[in-house]
């Protein structure tokens, strides 16, 4: 897949769809100089400034509490459907949705294909850590239940994906649970981290905890879809509410205020570092093309950051990177 092709941009999927979404399709073009081409409903996009995009017509839409199965089966006309199909058939190097997930996810897994050997695909979540390389959190909701071979490829696709990403030669990677002891955990979890021991070419560390995913200590966490959804959200929800917290203390007193305005600057960057708009969203790992699967909330500067990954990934040659760790 060139990178020359375009990104295709679903400019229906998202809380703050079609506005805010062609608003960072343009700027990622402007900003990038990456090709970006919108998918969506052309009588609807015709009141925006398109900034001479071209538009892939798509009369449907896929809504954010659809079932995602049945919207991609009933709704092939939908934006996210054409957006994996025209990366399926070449006119596209990459899709970017920040719609319902698992129809994202449904439309990539059944018109794009899953990559030979792979047993399912995972949604593949960076996690900020401040002042080092993000954590790679999967599965992040694909797959509620898992098998330990599942979860073996989650941590091999995970590894090339930390490197390609990040620049992480020997990525560390390891297995959520409740303990770091071997012996603790779930069945499922005993029984992977059993032949995650054996898997030739991983760097794996053995047992981690939640706490441990906000740390350098890990590059990459594996756990199935259910447990890794709960934790990003409690993750995401934790780190909102303390946010708010301190700022509602800054602008409590004027003395509060005074010492905000010598703190601010100091934690400007941090907030920069966790903030999601930043992070180029989520990227869909197994899937025989890229798929980046933003927060539902993007803004115009997540746009421009998910289009910013997808070009990255293409570039790298992520696929092809883990058809050969699947092989392996």
């Amino acid at each position: 897949m060139s990178v020359s092709l375009p990104v295709a941009v679903d400019a229906m999927g998202g809380d703050k769809a079609p506005a805010e979404i062609v608003a960072g399709a343009v700027r990622a073009a402007a900003e990038l100089g990456v090709p970006v081409v919108l998918v969506g409903q052309p009588e609807v996009l015709a009141d925006l400034d398109t900034g001479g995009l071209e538009v892939i017509p798509a009369s449907e839409v896929i809504g954010m509490h659809d079932d995602p199965g049945q919207g991609v089966r009933r709704k092939k006309d939908s934006s996210l459907v054409r957006a994996a199909e025209a990366v399926r058939d070449g006119t596209a190097c990459a899709m970017v949705s920040a719609g319902n997930t698992g129809a994202t996810m449904a439309s990539a897994l059944l018109r794009m294909g899953r990559i030979s050997g792979v047993q399912r695909p995972a949604i593949a979540t960076p996690i900020p850590v401040p002042g080092t390389t993000p954590t790679i959190l999967l599965d992040a909701g694909a797959n509620a239940e898992c098998q330990a071979a599942w979860l073996v490829q989650f941590a091999q696709m995970g590894s090339v994906f930390a490197t390609e990403r990040y620049g992480i030669s020997a990525p560390r990677v390891g297995l959520l649970s409740i303990g770091e002891e071997d012996t603790k955990g779930t069945p499922l979890v005993k029984e992977t981290h059993a032949l995650l021991k054996d898997t030739p070419g991983l760097r794996f560390i053995g047992n981690v905890e939640g706490r441990d995913i906000l740390t350098d200590e890990v590059d990459v966490v594996v756990t199935d879809g259910f447990t890794g959804n709960v934790a990003l959200k409690t993750l995401e929800g934790g780190i909102k509410f303390i946010v708010n917290k301190v700022l509602e203390a800054m602008m409590s007193s004027d003395e509060a205020k005074d010492a905000a305005k010598v703190l601010l600057p100091a934690l400007g960057p941090l907030a920069d570092e966790l903030e999601p708009d930043n992070t180029g969203g989520a990227m869909l790992l197994g899937v025989d093309g890229v798929c980046i699967i933003s927060h539902g909330s993007s803004s115009a500067t997540a746009v421009v950051n998910a289009v910013r990954v997808a070009r990255d990934m293409v570039d790298a040659g992520l696929v092809d990177h883990l058809r050969s760790a699947i092989k392996a």
